[in-house]
Protein backbone atom coordinates (compact mmCIF):
# COMPACT_ATOMS: atom_id res chain seq x y z
CA UNK A 1 0.00 0.00 0.00
CA UNK A 2 0.86 3.53 -0.28
CA UNK A 3 2.75 5.85 1.77
CA UNK A 4 -0.14 8.36 1.70
CA UNK A 5 -1.62 8.88 4.87
CA UNK A 6 -4.39 11.97 4.12
CA UNK A 7 -7.60 11.26 5.15
CA UNK A 8 -9.43 11.23 2.32
CA UNK A 9 -7.06 8.54 1.09
CA UNK A 10 -7.49 6.06 3.94
CA UNK A 11 -11.23 6.47 4.15
CA UNK A 12 -11.07 5.35 0.21
CA UNK A 13 -9.16 2.25 1.57
CA UNK A 14 -11.47 1.55 4.47
CA UNK A 15 -14.16 -0.08 2.62
CA UNK A 16 -14.98 -0.97 -1.05
CA UNK A 17 -16.16 0.96 -3.84
CA UNK A 18 -19.84 0.66 -3.70
CA UNK A 19 -21.69 3.71 -4.85
CA UNK A 20 -19.26 6.05 -3.75
CA UNK A 21 -18.78 9.67 -5.48
CA UNK A 22 -15.94 10.47 -8.03
CA UNK A 23 -15.35 13.13 -5.46
CA UNK A 24 -14.05 10.42 -3.14
CA UNK A 25 -11.48 9.56 -5.50
CA UNK A 26 -8.42 10.33 -3.63
CA UNK A 27 -6.63 13.43 -6.45
CA UNK A 28 -10.28 14.28 -7.52
CA UNK A 29 -11.67 17.70 -6.06
CA UNK A 30 -14.67 20.23 -7.64
CA UNK A 31 -13.00 20.83 -10.86
CA UNK A 32 -11.95 17.49 -12.06
CA UNK A 33 -15.04 15.75 -10.52
CA UNK A 34 -16.99 18.21 -12.70
CA UNK A 35 -15.15 17.22 -15.71
CA UNK A 36 -15.41 13.55 -15.07
CA UNK A 37 -19.04 13.78 -14.32
CA UNK A 38 -19.52 15.78 -17.75
CA UNK A 39 -17.52 12.80 -19.19
CA UNK A 40 -19.72 10.02 -17.95
CA UNK A 41 -17.65 9.10 -14.66
CA UNK A 42 -20.15 10.40 -12.06
CA UNK A 43 -18.77 7.29 -9.65
CA UNK A 44 -15.95 5.96 -8.44
CA UNK A 45 -16.55 2.43 -10.07
CA UNK A 46 -16.59 4.46 -13.45
CA UNK A 47 -13.54 5.56 -13.46
CA UNK A 48 -11.97 2.24 -11.91
CA UNK A 49 -13.57 0.54 -14.60
CA UNK A 50 -11.61 2.78 -16.69
CA UNK A 51 -8.64 2.19 -14.92
CA UNK A 52 -8.70 -1.34 -15.04
CA UNK A 53 -9.54 -1.16 -18.75
CA UNK A 54 -6.14 0.80 -18.80
CA UNK A 55 -4.72 -3.56 -17.70
CA UNK A 56 -4.43 -1.45 -14.19
CA UNK A 57 -1.18 0.34 -16.10
CA UNK A 58 -0.41 3.20 -13.25
CA UNK A 59 0.87 5.56 -16.23
CA UNK A 60 -1.69 4.23 -19.03
CA UNK A 61 -4.00 5.52 -16.46
CA UNK A 62 -2.07 8.53 -15.38
CA UNK A 63 -1.69 9.71 -19.27
CA UNK A 64 -5.26 9.22 -20.04
CA UNK A 65 -6.18 11.32 -17.25
CA UNK A 66 -4.44 13.86 -17.73
CA UNK A 67 -5.16 13.91 -21.83
CA UNK A 68 -8.92 13.33 -21.97
CA UNK A 69 -10.11 15.37 -18.61
CA UNK A 70 -7.25 17.95 -17.72
CA UNK A 71 -6.02 16.03 -14.55
CA UNK A 72 -2.31 17.89 -13.29
CA UNK A 73 0.53 15.34 -12.87
CA UNK A 74 -0.53 15.43 -9.02
CA UNK A 75 -4.00 14.66 -9.44
CA UNK A 76 -3.25 11.85 -12.32
CA UNK A 77 -0.84 10.33 -9.80
CA UNK A 78 -3.07 10.32 -6.36
CA UNK A 79 -5.91 9.10 -8.35
CA UNK A 80 -3.85 6.08 -9.96
CA UNK A 81 -2.14 5.36 -6.79
CA UNK A 82 -5.60 5.06 -4.89
CA UNK A 83 -6.74 2.49 -7.09
CA UNK A 84 -3.62 0.68 -7.17
CA UNK A 85 -3.62 0.11 -3.82
CA UNK A 86 -7.30 -0.28 -3.80
CA UNK A 87 -7.27 -3.35 -6.51
CA UNK A 88 -4.40 -5.05 -4.27
CA UNK A 89 -6.38 -5.05 -1.25
CA UNK A 90 -9.56 -5.59 -2.59
CA UNK A 91 -9.28 -8.17 -5.56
Amino acid sequence: MSSSTTQKFREFMAEPIGDKSIRDVPGIGDVLGTKLSEAGYERAYTLFGKYLLCDKDVEQFQDWIQTQCGANSHQAKSAAQAFADWAEAFI
